[in-house]
C-alpha cells in the first residue's frame, strides 16, 4: 500500500467510526467523543491533501483551514460540555431518550 494512501484513509476510518459511535451511542459525552473523532478525521483528511504529491510545494491553504477548526472545535466543545452538565443537572439523566411530553 502506498504510504500516500494511508493518510486519506485514516481520516475516512476515523470519520466512519465516529458517525457510527454517533447514531448509535445514547449518552450525551459518548456522543460527543464521537463529533471529535469524526472532526479529527476530517482534519487529517485535509492535512492528507495538502501533503505535495507530484509537485514539490504544499498548499498552505488546507493547513490553516485545520488550524482553525481545531480552535473551533476546542471551543464547541467547552460549549456542548457546558450544555450537557446543565441537561443533566435538569433532567437527573445524560441522555437524550425520548421525552415525555407534558
Amino acid at each position: 500500500m502506498n504510504t500516500l494512501l494511508l493518510y486519506p484513509l485514516t481520516g475516512i476510518g476515523l470519520f466512519c467510526i465516529g458517525l457510527y459511535a454517533l447514531i448509535l451511542q445514547p449518552h450525551l459525552l459518548r456522543k460527543l467523543l464521537a463529533i471529535n473523532i469524526m472532526g479529527s478525521g476530517v482534519f487529517l483528511l485535509l492535512v492528507s491533501l495538502s501533503l505535495p504529491g507530484i509537485s514539490a510545494q504544499q498548499d498552505p491553504v488546507p493547513q490553516a483551514m485545520v488550524i482553525t477548526g481545531i480552535v473551533v472545535a476546542i471551543s464547541a466543545t467547552a460549549l456542548a460540555l457546558v450544555f450537557m452538565i446543565k441537561i443533566a443537572a435538569k433532567t437527573g439523566k445524560a441522555e437524550l431518550s425520548n421525552l415525555e411530553k407534558e
